[in-house]
């Protein structure tokens, strides 16, 4: 398995671990990433973000032919939930074992990894052959040349 589809299907199925677990047993820990001055109830968000994350998952895992535009909608993703991480690392909200300004910190770092993997296991990121060279090698393996 080619590392790019192992760090594809890794990424989409512990996007799915952690959807179940904003709609189960870790609702309330995800409930106090929520920004205090974002508009919408708690609950709502920390389930809404759970479904996304389920379908983002899911969909990364099972639909490799779109792993490129879903990795793109991942990344943004990751980047649209980043407010509830500094929010949680402004406000000192503690949370999954961050109990520490200097833990709450040191995850913000980890975010862009996580829109750096998403976009790296869709495709988007790293060497692409241009498409005329790819058609000439398909023509040259198609007529033995």
């Amino acid at each position: 398995m080619k590392a790019q589809t192992l760090g594809r299907v890794l990424l989409g199925s512990a996007m799915v671990g952690a959807g179940v677990m904003h709609l189960t047993t870790q609702r309330e820990e995800f409930q106090a990433q929520v920004p205090d001055w974002f508009p919408v109830d708690e609950d709502l968000t920390v389930l809404g973000s759970g479904v996304v994350e389920i379908a983002l998952g899911g969909a990364f895992v099972a639909l490799p032919r779109h792993r490129r535009t879903i990795g793109a909608l991942m990344a943004a993703f990751f980047v649209a939930i980043f407010p509830g991480n500094i929010a949680q690392y402004v406000e000192g909200t503690d949370a999954f074992g961050l109990d520490t300004d200097r833990a709450r910190l040191v995850r913000l770092f980890f975010q862009p990894l996580l829109v750096v993997w998403a976009l790296w296991a869709g495709g988007m990121l790293g060497r692409r052959r241009p498409v005329v060279a790819e058609r000439e090698q398909r023509e040259e393996v198609e007529t033995g040349e």
